[in-house]
């Protein structure tokens, strides 16, 4: 038995001793302050939202950390992703709704520090009456996936 306990030790050690933090894969730390952002057009969403990408690729596997910035009034129509989406408010008020349609009556307002978590394929939507800017963590690569087909701002 204690042969047994000792093996199976050896093999969970083993494990996550070679797993390594993503990070150290990078073979350095990071720090990024605000004023060294570098935010750019997002071609996924309505015109007038900026991204600047922390840390990843957003067309590639593995871990991405990026900022979206919305303008006031602004609109994402009802869309998806097809992996976990989380989204932490930095600044402004966001507004998020689930569902199919936009519909701004059914919405919850997310101030500052406020966090959501959204399961793949969860038809959500969000509308801004100040600038907002949030920042997203996801496993790459990222996608966007309206539920109206019309509402896609790369078919325009």
């Amino acid at each position: 038995m204690r042969a047994t306990l000792r093996a199976a030790s050896c093999l969970v050690v083993g494990a996550c001793l070679s797993a390594g933090p993503v990070w150290a894969q990078h073979g350095s730390h990071m720090i990024v302050a605000p004023d060294d952002l570098k935010w750019n057009d997002v071609a996924s969403l309505p015109p007038g939202a900026k991204i600047a990408v922390l840390e990843g690729k957003m067309n590639e596997a593995g871990p991405i950390t990026a900022r979206l910035r919305f303008p006031a009034n602004y609109r994402v129509p009802a869309h998806f992703h097809a992996a976990v989406e989380r989204v932490t408010v930095l600044s402004g008020t966001m507004n998020f709704g689930m569902g199919d349609k936009l519909d701004a009556k059914k919405t919850t307002a997310v101030g500052p520090g406020g966090f959501l978590i959204m399961p793949p394929n969860q038809s959500h939507f969000v509308w801004t009456k100040e600038e907002a800017i949030a920042q997203i963590n996801v496993i790459g690569p990222w996608s966007v996936t309206y539920v109206d087909p019309a509402d896609d701002p790369r078919k325009k």
